[in-house]
């Protein structure tokens, strides 16, 4: 009897393996598609949308070529990635020369923290972006090969000729002493 009820028991999968489709949903598409488009960025390093002007009273900023949609990827926060040790130490060399300027990004990657730092002058314009409370885009991780890269994206539609604006999340006393530009 015991062993009638347990044959009673089984399922059709006890007896033939599950195939489970390899098709993706539609959301899945659209983020694989968008990770193709920015890893395609990566390996041509930039679509020459947008120029560096030079601003009365803030210095250089990166202003929009062309028009821009919401999600639309333009520019990487790009420079040396550091380990918070190294980057610690780089800051502290900076801040000896008043002169040097520091560009220094830090963030959490897969429970560690990392800076980029773009302080090194080079044609990314990442570092050129200024900074705006209410700005037209913001800063996301994207791995490539497991190494995280900073991107700037669209947070809303920009006009072409439109400065391209980032909230640089900065809110301290001291900074905002520093730097009183971060208030806006």
């Amino acid at each position: 009897r015991t062993d009638n009820k347990v044959s009673q028991n089984r399922k059709v999968t006890d007896f033939f393996p599950v195939r489970r489709s390899n098709r993706k949903t539609k959301s899945e598409l659209k983020v694989s598609l968008k990770k193709k488009r920015y890893n395609n960025y990566f390996s041509t390093f930039g679509c020459g949308c947008y120029q560096v002007k030079h601003i009365e009273g803030k210095g250089r900023g990166v202003f929009a070529l062309k028009g821009f949609q919401k999600g639309d990827f333009f520019v990487e926060y790009h420079g040396d990635l550091l380990e918070l040790p190294e980057a610690k130490k780089r800051e502290a060399q900076y801040a000896e020369d008043p002169t040097a300027g520091c560009y220094m990004y830090y963030f959490q990657y897969q429970t560690k923290t990392y800076c980029v730092d773009a302080t090194k002058e080079t044609t990314r314009l990442g570092r050129l972006v200024n900074h705006s409370k209410s700005g037209n885009c913001q800063t996301k991780l994207h791995p490539i090969n497991g190494s995280p890269h900073l991107i700037l994206v669209a947070s809303r539609d920009i006009r072409a000729d439109e400065e391209l604006l980032y909230d640089y999340g900065d809110r301290s006393k001291a900074s905002v002493s520093a730097h009183p530009w971060l208030k806006y």
